[in-house]
């Protein structure tokens, strides 16, 4: 059978076909398939015609019905030795009914072949800026607006950096710099280069554009006695980032905007010292991407932790107790705070600007002076104050109880109690077991995973908010 490409008709052919694919909403390479698909549809076994009755000439007549949009994810595959997971990546969308098409830099070509990837996505893989096959109808700008979504794994630091600079010198960047949807990077690079100064201006950059990330995360590295943040994210933890954004288009806290606090604060005493305590920051972060989930508009700060950023929250990194309280301030107003951060509760009134030596005169002391309440403050606000505020108590003795006289003190809402003693293994843990201490009694949640703890505190978020509208949104006595 003879090859027949689209560039091989004439011009007023192809005239015709880009006006009828614009209004189907189709390429052009799928709406050639559709004609050919309806013109085999009226033809038996591809032999001759069917009878032509009534039925068949209206066909005939008619425009195809249009097919049921599948979710396309747009995968732009960059240079780095983490490109092999991009192939089970694939498949992983898959088979979840996702359509994925594939754009390989030519870094990623010394680690696959376009033939893998073409493979396992069932289409034709792009490579090329100015391949006369795609481009004679501005090829990149289809690609750039006929996904739904575009994942970019591995994102190496000159994909990032092209990116946060809007540099377009090759299909990849010029696919993301024309597009209108919605971008995840799964970071992947040595952790010297992720920590580099220039990397984290360039992430900043694109975090304030509206990209989302997912990872990295920490271990191995493919080099030699190398470890540390910068592993590209495993295949099923971008599939979840990814059905997370493509079926974020609403959600029980959709158009509420949310602050939650995570992790220690780390309060200096020298340069190489400080005070801090054993939180991870896990429960937070979990509470930050089941909000994200449901369709929040969510502001994460964080102190220092270990832990990957969640995919679609802003990112405020913060080390003090300070730190944080200005960033909560920053971030008001908001729907709901949660203030889930174990912030110190002391700092040294003063930090020595050099390393305290040990000498034979003794220990050295530090006067301690309390720091900022965060949670006591947002919760006493005259203005600004979230319409819930969500306090932790993390307890190793008379859980109930302690959490009873904070949640007085501290004039929030909600406490969520849970026991961090060393027997729980909470800290640091991937589970916790919760009690929500509220004006109106006590609910002692099941251990869970933290995800699943963050999944049902979410779900009681927008109980209690939908249960208050009314009451917020009615007449106030004695209005005009």
């Amino acid at each position: 059978m003879a090859s027949l490409t689209v560039r091989q008709l004439d011009e007023a052919l192809k005239k015709r076909l880009r006006l009828r694919a614009a209004k189907h909403g189709r390429s052009v390479e799928d709406e050639v398939r559709n004609i050919l698909r309806s013109a085999a549809a009226s033809a038996d076994e591809f032999g001759a015609p069917a009878a032509p009755n009534e039925t068949t000439r209206d066909a005939a007549t008619r425009e195809p019905a249009p097919r049921a949009a599948a979710r396309r994810v747009l995968l732009i595959i960059g240079g780095g030795i983490a490109a092999y997971k991009s192939l089970d990546l694939i498949r992983r969308l898959r088979e979840r009914g996702i359509a994925v098409r594939v754009v390989m830099t030519q870094a990623a070509q010394q680690f696959l072949t376009p033939l893998s990837a073409g493979a396992l996505s069932g289409e034709r893989v792009f490579t090329d800026l100015f391949d006369p096959a795609s481009e004679f109808d501005v090829g990149h700008i289809r690609l750039a607006r006929e996904a739904d979504l575009i994942v970019v794994a591995p994102a190496t630091a000159n994909l990032m950096a092209k990116i946060a600079g809007g540099h377009a010198g090759d299909l990849a960047s010029a696919v993301l710099l024309a597009t209108g949807k919605k971008i995840l990077l799964a970071p992947a690079m040595n952790p010297q280069m992720w920590s580099s100064k220039a990397t984290r201006r360039n992430l900043a950059q694109l975090i304030a554009d509206g990209v989302a990330l997912v990872g990295p995360n920490a271990g191995e590295m493919a080099e030699r006695n190398e470890a540390g943040i910068g592993r590209m994210a495993e295949p099923l933890e971008i599939v979840a980032a990814v059905e997370g954004l493509l079926t974020n288009t609403g959600g029980a806290l959709a158009g509420l905007r949310v602050i939650i606090t995570s992790g220690p604060t780390h309060e200096p005493i020298d340069p190489v010292r400080y005070i801090a305590n054993r939180s991870s920051g896990k429960q937070g972060h979990a509470i930050a991407a089941a909000a994200a989930s449901a369709g929040a508009e969510v502001t994460l700060i964080a102190g220092p932790v270990n832990v990957p950023d969640p995919v679609g929250v802003k990112m405020v990194k913060v080390e003090t107790a300070r730190d944080m309280l200005a960033a909560v301030e920053q971030a008001l107003p908001a729907d709901v705070g949660i203030f889930a951060a174990a912030v110190a509760d002391w700092r040294t009134d003063h930090n020595s600007k050099e390393k305290i030596k040990k000498t034979g005169t003794g220990t050295p002391e530090l006067t301690l002076v309390e720091n900022p309440d965060i949670l006591s403050i947002v919760a006493h606000l005259k203005t600004k104050r979230p319409r819930l505020v969500i306090g932790f108590a993390a307890e190793t003795e008379k859980i109930i109880e302690h959490a009873k006289a904070k949640l007085a003190r501290k004039g929030c809402d909600w406490i969520l109690a849970n026991d961090v003693s060393a027997e729980s293994g909470v800290m640091g843990g991937d589970r916790n077991t919760v009690h929500l201490v509220s004006a109106s009694g006590i609910e002692s949640w099941p251990q869970q995973t933290k995800d699943e703890v963050a999944g049902e505190l979410i779900k009681r978020i927008a109980a209690e908010l939908k249960e208050r509208a009314p009451k917020e949104n009615s007449p106030k006595e004695n209005s005009p």
